[in-house]
């Protein structure tokens, strides 16, 4: 097998923190979410010319930019929905960064994650957003709809409220079916099903969930993978969910140190990234086993898990990448960004071979 290799085809530094950065859907632009040395926020646009990156505006806003997406936007209009320290939700026409065309007080504290589904062409049903909070609340908001939540899991009465700090869209194959996953603190991860508005499936890996992201939000579940505060991922076959041992898993000690993010390779889904606390990336593929489910001795269907392979490691930064982002366009073409305060963009090759 020839191995991928990572290779970085252009890096700018910036004289802020990013917390996050996304492709702009259909073009050779990126944005760069974070806060500027005097605690506002910073919204950057950079395009991707001849191996540079050239950036082309900078706007503040008043407080640091923790998350965005373009999720549940369309292609044509492209709006950036984004959440920010002050629990503030908000959306973006790039075109007009002035003023949001959409704003909502979402959360008591800060939004530390955000998803969409329904926009882009991915996933039926209605575009929505989902935010996680550090107050402890997962929310669902339908930007047609003003200041209200459609969904809102909060910690029941007498149960103690922990910080979330991931969330993601999955199983948007119809117009009814759609869950979110929800990762805590604590270690908790919570399925809910926004069909029957329960929490359908939960288990605990012991330590703080980084992130959680499915394969594909558009298909029918089939893979979900968390990244741990330390140097765990965990993936978990969701085809087959037991009625008491929920769903299989496997997990793998990837490296020492926080693995803040995943991202699952938009053209091939049993290909992903994980980035971590000590400057690395590192590149799975996820092998399914002969069968994907077995009886158990009671004669229910139970799933069985595959494995992992590492595909390539490259170590880029001296400090934590904390975001990283796959270009939806172009196969093998990502950007991350790291503590260092420099923004990266990799090709990632021979992507067709794996």
């Amino acid at each position: 097998l020839e191995r991928p290799q990572v290779v970085s085809v252009a890096q700018q530094a910036l004289n802020n923190t990013v917390f996050e950065c996304r492709w702009v859907p259909r073009s050779a632009r990126l944005l760069c979410l974070g806060s500027a040395a005097r605690g506002t926020g910073l919204l950057q646009l950079l395009e991707l010319r001849g191996g540079k990156l050239e950036l082309l505006r900078e706007i503040e806003k008043p407080k640091p930019l923790k998350c965005g997406t373009f999720g549940a936007t369309s292609v044509q209009q492209r709006y950036l929905a984004t959440g920010d320290f002050g629990g503030n939700l908000s959306i973006w026409n790039l075109e007009a960064p002035e003023t949001p065309v959409y704003s909502v007080k979402g959360h008591k504290e800060i939004i530390n994650s955000i998803d969409g589904v329904g926009g882009l062409g991915i996933g039926e049903g209605a575009p929505e957003i989902v935010t996680g909070s550090r107050d402890g609340t997962v929310k669902v908001w339908d930007p047609r709809q003003k200041d209200t939540p459609v969904a809102n899991m909060e910690p029941v009465q007498g149960e103690s409220k922990r910080d979330c700090w991931t969330v993601a869209f999955g199983n948007a194959y119809n117009q009814e079916e759609r869950v979110v996953c929800a990762g805590y603190d604590n270690g908790d991860i919570k399925l809910f099903d926004l069909k029957s508005m329960s929490v359908r499936w939960e288990t605990n890996i012991k330590n703080g969930v980084c992130c959680v992201e499915f394969d594909r939000k558009d298909v029918n579940m089939n893979k979900l993978v968390a990244t741990s505060l330390e140097g765990k991922f965990h993936v978990f076959d969701m085809r087959t969910q037991h009625p008491t041992k929920g769903f299989a898993s496997i997990s793998e000690k990837a490296q020492k140190s926080t693995i803040w993010q995943v991202r699952h390779l938009p053209q091939n889904r049993d290909v992903f990234m994980t980035s971590g606390g000590a400057g690395s990336l590192h590149l799975w593929k996820y092998e399914y086993p002969a069968q994907r489910s077995k009886k158990d001795s009671e004669g229910v269907e139970m799933g069985v898990a595959g494995s992992v392979t590492l595909l390539q490691n490259v170590t880029l930064s001296t400090q934590p990448i904390s975001s990283l982002d796959w270009s939806p366009d172009k196969k093998g073409l990502c950007v991350c960004s790291a503590f260092d305060q420099t923004v990266r963009v990799l090709i990632v090759t021979k992507l067709n071979k794996v």
